[in-house]
């Protein structure tokens, strides 16, 4: 419709000849086919005048006559035998072969159809009956247009409930099946698809399924054409979230699979765009269990846009594992943040998976020697482990976490995870029963299945090396020399096995879960060692009769590689340690080139065990149970700068945007995870990416709760005050719900530093300062009436000065709430000081604006009766009355407003016998009789709550 009076425009001279000749551009609220109803031009009733028309050689007046229906409906609803003569005319007129025509038509059906659902007490089935057969004829029409024209109508009316369920499975579905057909033509076939996904969600679940869903995935598999399987990768989401998780998991995440691993890159970047759609409709199992692998391989896709649109994604997904039992919070209806309440916390933890796992089954330890005692992990309840917690707890938890199930088994008995363990996961922790005696306990016989050797759901890597035959050999070895070795050969003998183990991972060692048995297997062999070092001094004691007085060494640190070196390089010196060493050679005895190479060899792996360890140690705090450990790695990585050279410039602030969400699937318990990539990001050198941290940090620190917001949160806010306006603005616009998460003693620290935001890198930034006011009328709650009158009002005082308009109003309001403050609170004897520094500062300012505001004040504290009245009319009316007296017109009106529509209307001062009364009416007559028309005007006329006609105004100025 807003295009029409270019029609006019252009071609004024044709509407000259059929009426139009008032109707021009300026004729907006005319009826388009207004010129039916001019009599005596042709000497035709209306509706012979609408036929007359609408079957005119004349395209343009065909055209008027279909955009127009609407206005003819209406004119000829009231006759039931007219109305049938108009649908007539429109069932012929969508025969028209104009195109623009059929375009025009099928634009007003969805305004029609409304039309008669409002009527359809008259006119029951005219829709139904009329103009459904015509929307699902345009559906096949030749035209392009056209058929665009009824697609996007078909959409109105399914969106607005108008088209019934019958026809949508006679009509609609029929046709929309019939085009996307394996041998529909391409072009029908690719809008029929892409009109099925949009419809799907505006369907009954039982109607997608039953007759759309087997279609869909037909197409989804669809050889011919790229661009349909592109739609269907595009729209998959909307598919899933319409059929259900059961129709999802069985039949939509087959398809998903093959649309993920589709040789066009554009699907896969559809997929990975679309993934968090798909998780959200599917169970938790599967979610971990299938869709986890395959948001792996998007990840790592070769094509970059794939494995940027998968890197977009991965935050929302990552946000689909979220459970508020373990979590803690609950997202309300508002979308606000909430706690759970603790006896809710309670019992939701009763059934969580237990992350105290133990580390030796009872099927484990049935294979240990009698004199050796299972390990266990003490209970760690807090967020920080110490950094003397054992290694292996760390890498059973992480080869376990995978395998627990996340809701039917979360209660099970956290020792059976230990059969899940693979066949390297148990060499790992055979290995940890050693270093107490040096002895190597067998492994479990149980037959393994190929599942318990390769999963790939688990590891997402090629299988270890089976090393089951060389543990039995050096089994079978170290018992052999058990007797006939001294203790430090024995010791030297379980460090070199160890160390023919490790060298066996090297070649998996970029997979996680290895680097996890390489560090068991290291902490094995440094304890191998030590005790070396502890039994060779001990017997060094001994022989020099108590010349030494004896250490204890009780952290493996105390030991630097260079001693272990030295004492292993002395055992291999020694005949004993010579003949243990030749006894377990396959070549029989080993040379002295041999020893060395294999010192040079263990010299080397040490030293690189050395250089891994430190990053081991910052590895092992990232571990945690929600949520599979790849994605998280993959998560924290997108702070690395070499993912914004081969992945996205973008990479960070993607992930700073989706990191609440992230906190929020892991739960406080788990935030020393994501701490350091808060750091790295609140420390990026891109101020958009800290911009974005800035305008989340208040629901990060609902997340955390006080104490981690405190330790944690307090000193990257801290930064951000310092930080540019662009980044200010995030902390300023929730100052308030972040300052209310501290405990009063710390958020009494930034009342100072308030103070800041009032000073900006550009002075022109008037909405940054308009935001601080708006949140320090929130923020006087938090304080008491002392701080807010040392602090908070020379803040509002500097506001009220400012040189926008806009900020002066508000920061006008600001100053109300502080006064409301004072007495809300009875510290009369601070509001009464605040009233005389208004008093001062803008009654008796020099410029007009000032006392204009003055008049705002005092109209805003009777308003909101901020203050007892007597208080009022005792220090603030006196100086108010005063102002009628003003040289300038702008602050007389400003009193005349306050006077009547705000003190006149309050009952203190509509009371008879008020000696304040008398004082007030004076100063309306003298303002009603003032030289100025507009303050005569506001003290005449008494406004209706306030309000008054624009249009009055305007004709007084």
């Amino acid at each position: 419709m807003a295009g029409i009076p270019l029609y006019f425009v252009d071609l004024q001279d044709d509407l000259d000849d059929f009426g139009f000749e008032d109707y021009g551009p300026d004729c907006d609220s005319m009826r388009i086919t207004a010129f039916l109803d001019i009599p005596g031009q042709d000497n035709l009733s209306p509706l012979a005048r609408l036929e007359k028309y609408a079957f005119s050689d004349n395209i343009f007046n065909r055209q008027i006559i279909a955009r127009g229906l609407l206005d003819v409906f209406r004119d000829f609803s009231n006759n039931e035998e007219d109305f049938l003569t108009v649908m007539e005319i429109v069932v012929r007129l969508s025969e028209d072969a104009e195109p623009t025509v059929r375009t025009e038509l099928m634009e007003q059906i969805p305004p029609i159809a409304i039309f008669l659902q409002e009527s359809r007490p008259k006119f029951p089935t005219a829709f139904f009956e009329y103009l459904m057969p015509i929307v699902v004829r345009y559906l096949t029409d030749v035209n392009n247009q056209v058929r665009k024209a009824g697609q996007e109508a078909l959409l109105i009316l399914l969106e607005q409930d108008l088209v019934a369920q019958s026809d949508i499975e006679n009509k609609v579905c029929p046709i929309l099946l019939d085009l996307s057909a394996p041998d529909s033509d391409d072009e029908y076939k690719v809008e029929a698809v892409n009109i099925i996904c949009k419809m799907a969600s505006m369907l009954s679940r039982t109607t997608v399924e039953h007759m759309l869903l087997p279609r869909f995935c037909e197409l989804c598999s669809d050889g011919k054409l790229f661009q349909v399987r592109k739609i269907c990768a595009a729209n998959f989401g909307d598919i899933c979230n319409a059929v259900g998780q059961e129709a999802t998991e069985r039949l939509l995440i087959p398809k998903f699979f093959e649309l993920c691993s589709d040789s066009v890159w554009g699907m896969r970047k559809a997929c990975a765009e679309c993934f968090m759609a798909v998780s959200y409709t599917t169970s938790p199992e599967v979610r971990r269990s299938k869709l986890s692998p395959l948001f792996i391989s998007l990840i790592s896709d070769t094509c970059r846009w794939v494995r940027q649109a998968a890197f977009q994604s991965l935050g929302p997904f990552i946000s689909t594992f979220a459970n508020p039992s373990s979590a803690g919070l609950y997202i309300r209806e508002d979308g606000t943040l909430s706690i759970r309440p603790s006896t809710q916390d309670v019992n939701s933890n009763s059934c969580q998976p237990n992350n105290n796992i133990t580390l030796m089954s009872s099927s484990t330890n049935a294979t240990l020697s009698s004199s050796e005692q299972p390990m266990e992990t003490k209970p760690e309840p807090s967020t920080e482990e110490s950094s003397a917690e054992v290694n292996t707890k760390l890498s059973v938890e992480n080869l376990n976490k995978d395998t627990r199930a996340e809701s039917s088994d979360c209660c099970t008995n956290p020792g059976e995870d230990v059969s899940q363990l693979s066949q390297g996961d148990k060499v790992a922790a055979g290995v940890l029963g050693v270093t107490k005696d040096s002895s190597f306990p067998g492994m479990n016989s149980r037959p393994q299945s190929a599942e318990d050797i390769f999963n790939t759901f688990l590891y997402w890597r090629p299988p270890l090396p089976d090393i089951s035959q060389d543990l039995e050999l050096l089994q079978f070895k170290t018992e052999k020399h058990k007797d006939s070795c001294s203790v430090p050969c024995n010791n030297c003998v379980a460090s070199s096995e160890i160390k023919k183990v490790l060298e066996s991972l090297q070649e998996h060692i970029d997979d996680p879960d290895v680097q996890a048995q390489v560090q068991v297997l290291s902490a094995a062999l440094r304890a191998a060692q030590f005790d070396s070092v502890g039994d060779y001094e001990t017997k060094k004691i001994e022989e020099s009769s108590g010349e030494l007085q004896s250490k204890t060494i009780s952290d493996e640190t105390a030991v630097s590689d260079a001693t272990c070196n030295q004492v292993e390089e002395d055992s291999l010196s020694s005949p004993a340690s010579q003949n243990n060493i030749s006894d377990q050679s396959t070549t029989g005895a080993l040379k002295s080139t041999d020893s060395e190479e294999q010192q040079r060899g263990t010299s080397v792996f040490l030293k690189k065990e050395q250089e891994n360890n430190s990053a081991f140690e910052d590895d092992k705090s990232k571990l945690q149970d929600i949520i599979p450990q790849p994605l998280l790695d993959q998560y924290l990585s997108m702070t690395d700068p070499a993912r914004a050279q081969t992945v996205d410039t973008e990479i960070a602030k993607h992930c700073a945007y989706s990191l609440p969400g992230v906190a929020l699937t892991l739960g406080r318990q788990n935030w020393h995870c994501l701490k350091d990539t808060y750091e790295t990001l609140a420390s990026d050198v891109q101020w958009k990416v800290r911009r974005t941290l800035a305008f989340s940090i208040h629901e990060l620190a609902v997340i955390l709760g006080d104490q981690l917001t405190a330790a944690d949160l307090v000193p990257i806010f801290n930064g951000f005050l310092k930080d540019l306006d662009e980044v200010r603005i995030g902390v300023l616009k929730h100052l308030y719900d972040f300052l209310k998460l501290l405990h009063a003693d710390k958020r009494r620290e930034y009342l100072y530093q308030l103070q800041e935001f009032v000073v900006t890198d550009n002075s022109r930034n008037w909405r940054f300062r308009y935001e601080l006011a708006e949140q320090l009328i929130l923020i006087l709650e938090l304080y008491n009436p002392n701080d807010v009158y040392d602090y908070l009002r020379h803040i509002a005082l500097t506001l009220c000065s400012d040189k926008v308009s806009e900020v002066r109003w508000i920061s006008f309001k600001l100053v109300v709430a502080i006064l409301q403050k004072f007495y809300a609170n009875n510290a009369n004897a601070l509001g009464l000081n605040f009233i005389n520094e208004l008093v001062v500062r803008f009654r008796h300012c020099s410029k007009w604006v000032g006392r204009q505001a003055f008049a705002f004040i005092c109209q805003a504290v009777v308003e909101e009766e901020c203050m007892p009245v007597d208080q009022f009319v005792e220090h603030l009316l006196p100086s108010l009355l005063s102002l009628a007296s003003d040289p300038v017109p702008n602050v007389r009106v400003l009193l005349a407003k306050a006077l009547r529509q705000t003190l006149l209307e309050k009952a203190y001062f509509k009371s008879v016998g008020n000696p304040h009364l008398e004082a007030v009416e004076e100063t309306i007559l003298a303002l009603q009789s003032d030289r100025d028309q507009d303050v005569s005007f506001f003290a005449t006329i008494k406004l209706k709550q306030g309000n008054i006609d624009n249009t009055t105004i305007e004709k007084q100025n």
